[in-house]
């Protein structure tokens, strides 16, 4: 990991902003939420501030796509940061119940920033990425993931409780200045103004979305994925907390526990997925397989020890399903429209995720937990054959392969 940071010195920097952003947002999050049950005692308000941030993803997230075709996505990555910092400290200011809207206007521009902020920054990476080292890189990506899963979401309740809520939202605060630093030294970044808006004018923005799209068949089951694996995700991110509280009665203690599990399985899959080349699409979709089935056997497990064990191998077939994925979107999309490609993906993603956190909290209350979640690992693994399906369908339906199609 370390010589591929040396190698790709821009990408170090992304790399390390974005650990300080979401550290620094997964505390905020674990402190925000005790503090909306400690001032209002509902749990209708916390899953009110939880749907908010998804709703900004609907509107902004083709924006930030659109945008960052456009314009310098470095201008954007440090202005949304900087934007972010007055909104991430306005949390100090919720003290009771009747200061509670502070907490849902600032949550919804906060969210809103990340939903311009992610196409914009996965769009960037192809740009300053050598294409050799560019499944390694997002093998790092995962890597940060766990690293914020790990040092965010396990570590964010000892900080509340040793220092308070407050300095957690200013800790979020310095992490969004500190980024903003380090994303301005990306001038590699720098695109001349307008440089693609001739091009764009040639079509609406869903006929080019439609054009890339169709133009591959790798991209076709991509797309297809963002629409399908969310919803069972969604699922897997309501039980986390469940299991932890409810099935092993472990309290915060052990959602946090859980957390850093799923870091550490995402950390894992980095020595294996970035020594991945070919047949990309395949290994991805055969760990959604393998990913579906830890969460079937974590479902069912009786001892806190097996259920740890399963979730680092579930999160672990995760990492290296995400990293085929991303690395065949950053190829076949072509770089100039990467933005709006981007931006439509993490849109589709997050609105689904969304609603199927939505309805997973529902189905437990009516539903058993175990059995909620062996649906959702089902979920995965007949996603997964529809999707192997639907690839191999339009595979033998082309005459001819474009070079470089079938990975």
């Amino acid at each position: 990991m370390i010589s591929i940071l040396k190698e790709e010195k821009d990408y170090a920097r992304l790399f390390f902003a974005g650990v300080l952003n979401g550290i620094g947002d997964r505390f905020s999050q674990v402190a925000l939420l005790a503090l909306l049950l400690q001032v209002t005692g509902s749990g209708l308000a916390v899953g009110l501030a939880l749907a908010i941030r998804v709703i900004p993803f609907l509107f902004f997230g083709p924006l930030g796509g659109m945008m960052a075709d456009r314009f310098s996505r470095r201008t954007i990555l440090v202005c949304t940061d900087l934007g972010r910092i007055l909104f991430a400290l306005s949390f100090v200011f919720v003290n009771d119940a009747s200061s509670v809207w502070i907490v849902y206007l600032s949550s919804f521009f906060l969210a809103a920033g990340e939903a311009i902020y992610a196409p914009t920054r996965k769009s960037a990476i192809p740009l300053m990425v050598k294409e050799k080292n560019m499944i390694k890189v997002n093998s790092l990506e995962q890597v940060m993931v766990g690293v914020v899963l790990i040092g965010g979401s396990f570590s964010g309740g000892v900080v509340t409780s040793l220092f308070g809520a407050n300095f957690t939202f200013l800790v979020n605060g310095v992490s969004f200045l500190i980024a903003a630093v380090l994303l301005s030294k990306l001038r590699v970044l720098d695109i001349e103004t307008g440089k693609s808006v001739s091009r764009n004018k040639e079509k609406a923005s869903f006929f080019i979305v439609k054009d890339i799209i169709f133009s591959s068949s790798l991209l076709c089951i991509i797309f297809l994925s963002e629409l399908l694996i969310p919803l069972f995700n969604g699922i897997d991110n309501v039980l986390l907390s469940v299991y932890a509280v409810q099935e092993f009665h472990l309290g915060d203690v052990g959602v946090g526990i859980f957390y850093g599990s799923l870091g550490i399985g995402l950390m894992l899959s980095f020595p294996v997925a970035e020594k991945l080349k070919n047949h990309l699409m395949r290994i991805a979709l055969s760990a959604l397989v393998c990913q579906g089935f830890c969460l079937i056997l974590l479902s069912q497990s009786q001892q806190v020890w097996m259920a740890i064990v399963f979730l680092i191998m579930a999160a672990f077939f995760s990492g290296l399903g995400n990293t085929c994925f991303d690395t065949m979107l950053m190829r076949e999309t072509p770089k100039e429209k990467s933005g709006l490609i981007f931006g439509l993906f993490t849109t589709i993603s997050n609105t689904m995720i969304g609603i199927s956190m939505f309805l997973a909290g529902l189905a437990t209350v009516w539903m058993p937990n175990r059995l909620l979640g062996l649906l959702g690992g089902m979920g995965f693994i007949l996603s997964s054959i529809l999707l192997f399906s639907i690839y191999y369908f339009i595979q033998n339906k082309k005459k001819e392969n474009r070079p470089g199609n079938i990975i």
